[in-house]
């Protein structure tokens, strides 16, 4: 059972103690306040208690006893007389008469148990009192089972003599957890089940971490995925075209299975949800795929997208420098060298080591930046490597720009043939295409126009090809003629197709997407690309003397005699070729003629055996009743 008591020794009998222990040092009565005129023994004294200096002789003793009920007295009665005093302090130091003689009392069998401890070194005998700290304490703490409260002191080789200020919680006989347990080996079986609790422990730790790391990637994939759709869409896809995409996406098969162009055509022109825009491309890049076959030389080779990424390549300089310019504005790639950015260098950095001839083109960042947006960074790069050779758009970003100057020409026609007046006011004020229409070709509209339109625009070339470009440039110069036709000198008109045209409002953009679903210049398309050429040459012929121009038929004739000589060397190889099969072809169909004929003698041969067993049946008769079977009969039964 556990005792508790109440200490009459509050702060105020602490600061009067010693203020007046103070007074008798000066007065000269003891040289030092003794460590019995500070505190009172009692069961709450620490074990420390020991340390302290202890004067054995009795005079001072009694002396010490006297001071210490005449301050308490005092302080009693200070205590009742104060109104500021709360109740219970009052409670706790009543006023009484026979004060001085309960405490003599206390003196004596303290004085005896010191003996005793003297003695013997034992531990002191506790009282069953606590001080006004313990009693705060023991109103809100949980017991504990063991003791009452832990030691709070482990070391106490710097407290001297130095007397404690208030005092402390009872210590437990035991120690502070109890009765102390001698050390004990722990057997094989208790050392292996730690082992495997530990080994247990460290796995679930290990999994944990991977579990918050996986967590983490996710919410940060989740985040990117965020910002890089962040952008308005120009044409809003319907819950119900979504799930004609989502139905088209989910087939079984899908990169072997052709579907519908028509169906594709109409789900494509009713919008393309955007949080799926990047596996339709792929889609649409499959379906490409199956509709077309390409000549093994224009497809590149099959290197491996990570094994680029180890190589160094020479364009690293200019890549670097586009970086920053490549949507500067969009947070996906406003961080320098952030993640956006990162992925941006390493497609361009492959392609380029892919494709020597055209290396690093400016342009092209803007193409792989609208591709990473809606997809992963390798299949941005294999999507890349779609458009650019099986589209045929690396034939734009070759070093010559021959391509490029033809598109400048079809351009100018289409005006021409559609915009009579647009075309004339261009040329009166001496602006070609290369001015403005340079950009929408090498960038697919993504370095001026909102990136709304642009996805909408790559839609379209996924599905359409490279015709595309020409059918937005159209429509757009074609339905704000006649604002452009509103300007009067170079710059103004240039200003506005370059900076104004782009930030027209989401329904016109929309209005020119429409437009395009509806347009057909193919042909247009194919007629100014030869019409170019045909100018080409004959503007090279023009500028030829007599002699060059004899000289170049010479050359001419002497190729075409060569053509006509290797192949009438194919010719002749080729007829030989056909009457050695054409003797082959004879003594095959000999051949099938004698096995015809052979097989013609052996059914002969096989009706006049029959015919004469059937005549030997009949002459020998049959006296057992038994029917014999003929060879015939028995190859059947078999």
């Amino acid at each position: 059972m556990r005792y508790h008591s109440v200490s009459t020794e509050t702060p105020h009998m602490r600061n009067l103690s010693t203020s007046v222990g103070e007074s008798e040092s000066c007065s000269g009565q003891s040289s030092a306040p003794s460590p019995l005129a500070r505190l009172n023994p009692s069961a709450s004294s620490p074990t420390f208690l020991k340390y302290l200096k202890q004067n054995s002789s009795r005079e001072q003793s009694g002396r010490i006893a006297q001071k210490s009920t005449s301050y308490r007295t005092a302080l009693r009665k200070k205590l009742h007389s104060s109104s500021s005093v709360p109740n219970f302090l009052k409670f706790l130091a009543p006023v009484d008469e026979n004060n001085t003689s309960d405490f003599r009392s206390a003196k004596s069998d303290y004085e005896s148990k010191q003996s005793q401890l003297d003695v013997d070194n034992a531990t002191p005998v506790r009282t069953r009192r606590h001080s006004w700290r313990q009693q705060i304490f023991l109103r809100v703490a949980t017991p504990q089972k063991g003791c009452d409260s832990p030691s709070r002191y482990d070391d106490h080789s710097e407290l001297g003599d130095l007397p404690p200020r208030s005092p402390l919680e009872p210590v437990c006989e035991d120690g502070p957890f109890g009765p102390v347990k001698e050390d004990r080996k722990r057997t094989t079986r208790e050392l292996r089940e730690l082992w495997q609790k530990a080994i247990l422990q460290q796995i679930l730790l290990l999994r944990m971490e991977k579990e918050n790391q996986k967590l983490q990637a996710s919410e940060n994939n989740l985040l990117n995925r965020r910002l890089k759709l962040d952008y308005d869409e120009i044409t809003p896809c319907l819950k119900d075209v979504t799930l004609v995409w989502e139905k088209m996406l989910s087939t079984p098969g899908r990169s072997k299975t052709k579907i519908d162009m028509e169906t594709i055509h109409s789900a494509v022109g009713r919008g393309v949800p955007r949080h799926h825009r990047g596996e339709i491309w792929k889609f649409l890049a499959e379906q490409y795929h199956l509709k077309h076959q390409f000549p093994s030389k224009q497809q590149p080779k099959d290197t491996p997208y990570k094994e680029l990424l180890k190589q160094l390549t020479s364009q690293q300089h200019a890549i670097l420098i586009d970086l920053g310019r490549t949507f500067p504005t969009h947070p996906y790639f406003s961080a320098q060298l952030g993640a956006g950015q990162l992925s941006l260098y390493n497609i361009l950095k492959a392609y380029s080591l892919l494709d020597p001839e055209v290396g690093y083109c400016q342009g092209l960042s803007f193409v792989a930046g609208v591709l990473l947006l809606h997809m992963t960074e390798e299949d941005a790069f294999k999507m890349l490597k779609f458009l650019m050779f099986d589209m045929g758009l690396r034939k734009q970003y070759r070093p010559d720009m021959t391509i490029l100057q033809i598109q400048m020409y079809q351009l100018s026609r289409l005006l021409h043939d559609y915009h009579r007046d647009l075309y004339n006011h261009l040329e009166e004020h001496e602006i070609g295409p290369s001015l403005y229409a340079a950009p929408w070709f090498l960038t697919m509209f993504a370095s001026q126009f909102p990136l709304g339109f642009v996805a909408r625009v790559f839609d379209m070339l996924f599905l359409q090809g490279s015709e595309v470009i020409f059918k937005v440039a159209l429509s757009l110069l074609g339905s704000h003629k006649p604002l452009i036709l509103q300007h009067e000198n170079l710059e103004t008109i240039v200003d506005f197709i370059k900076s104004i045209l782009p930030n027209l409002g989401l329904v016109q953009m929309e209005k020119t997407i429409n437009q395009v679903f509806e347009m057909d210049i193919a042909k247009q398309l194919q007629a100014y690309e030869v019409e170019y050429h045909v100018l080409q040459d004959e503007l090279i012929d023009s500028s030829l003397n007599d002699n060059q121009r004899m000289d170049k038929l010479e050359k001419a004739n002497t190729s075409l005699r060569k053509q006509n000589f290797d192949l009438l060397e194919e010719l002749q190889v080729a007829n030989g070729k056909i009457q050695n099969l054409e003797a082959t072809v004879e003594i095959l169909l000999n051949n099938e003629y004698k096995l015809k004929q052979s097989i013609l003698t052996l059914e002969l041969e096989r009706k006049a055996l029959l015919q004469t067993v059937e005549d030997l049946r009949t002459q020998t008769g049959n006296p057992g009743g038994k029917h014999l079977l003929t060879r015939q009969e028995c190859m059947d039964a078999n």
